[in-house]
């Protein structure tokens, strides 16, 4: 597995989200035992970089990895994320000092370590300055809690305030094949500050992988039911997406998974992806696109799909997003 560089932390070029394997999708949090074996077998196949949040389950998704990394601790770059759960009795989100501490020390005990090497604020919270934030984060990396600083889903200004206060070792917001958002301002300021990039999602939350059909295909649970592109007459249209991704797949001689994270490994070496699974064949598929290369000419096909139909995510959740 090749490795890059978000700011000055190395990791594993594809690195392994884990919040689908407690939370959120059709059948999470079903089988904990395949969900361990999926993070051994990423670590065995290089993969070096896990990510989950507070928030999964809530916390069952940090006791998981806590457990799957038991004796194998020193093997990973481990980040999690707060504030979108307070503790302090506050509604709504919660990016307050006070609600920091009481996050860290929860996350570092699920987790069962003494650091945590990358810790992102989940969602940008409009009720706390950001420099208060980022102030308190850089109280942890002094206590050695916490080694590097991360936003999730933050706009410009918000980052370049961030890393005015410490600096910001990485942003990780929704990037993939069939959400090109971050493209329009945010990558070009995140180099311009020596800034990683994490794409979550960039299996377009499964559909780029052309198994879903039908939307009947979710459980009733499944927050995908009530996400615009997978609803009505948009998941139809957006099918056609999903196909043409299968036909370049075909041609590259890889799978539509494949294709869809090689994609986005072509869009720079301060890009490290982390495609969700809680099975290990999927582990195996997804981390074999670092050997997958692309033509320009496939690369070109790609960045010209038929665009999505519908947001990616609800009118709640969007409100939440590039602040």
């Amino acid at each position: 597995m090749k490795h890059v560089k978000l700011g000055s932390l190395e990791v594993s070029r594809i690195g392994l989200g884990a919040m689908g394997m407690s939370f959120g999708y059709t059948g999470a949090g079903t089988d904990d035992a395949e969900s361990i074996r999926t993070i051994h077998r990423a670590l065995d196949l290089g993969v070096t970089f896990l990510d989950t949040a507070e928030v999964y389950g809530p916390y069952t998704n940090e006791e998981l990895v806590g457990r799957a990394l038991k004796g194998r601790r020193d093997r990973v770059v481990l980040a999690t994320k707060f504030g979108m759960i307070s503790h302090t009795g506050r509604a709504g989100l919660d990016s307050g000092p006070v609600n920091i501490r009481a996050a860290v020390e929860g996350s570092l005990t699920r987790l069962g370590t003494d650091h945590i090497d990358l810790y992102y604020q989940h969602r940008v919270d409009p009720g706390t300055p950001i420099e208060d934030t980022v102030g308190a984060m850089a109280e942890l990396v002094a206590e050695g809690k916490v080694r590097h600083l991360g936003l999730s889903e933050a706009g410009v200004s918000t980052i370049r305030r961030a890393h005015a206060v410490h600096p910001i070792t990485a942003l990780q917001s929704e990037y993939s094949l069939w959400t090109r958002d971050p493209e329009g301002g945010v990558l070009a300021a995140l180099r311009e500050l020596g800034i990683g990039f994490v794409p979550y999602s960039p299996l377009g939350h499964g559909f780029l992988t052309g198994a879903i059909r039908s939307p009947e295909e979710f459980a009733d649970d499944d927050w995908r039911r009530t996400s615009p592109r997978f609803t009505g007459e948009n998941f139809h249209r957006n099918l056609a997406i999903a196909d043409e991704v299968k036909a370049i797949a075909d041609e590259a001689g890889a799978t539509p998974a494949q294709v869809a994270i090689a994609w986005l490994l072509t869009k720079g070496d301060d890009i490290a992806p982390i495609p969700g699974t809680k099975r290990v064949a999927r582990v195996e598929e997804n981390t074999a696109a670092d050997a997958v290369e692309l033509t320009t000419g496939q690369i070109a096909a790609l960045d010209a799909l038929t665009p999505p139909a519908g947001d990616h995510h609800n009118e709640a959740q969007m409100a939440m997003i590039d602040r």
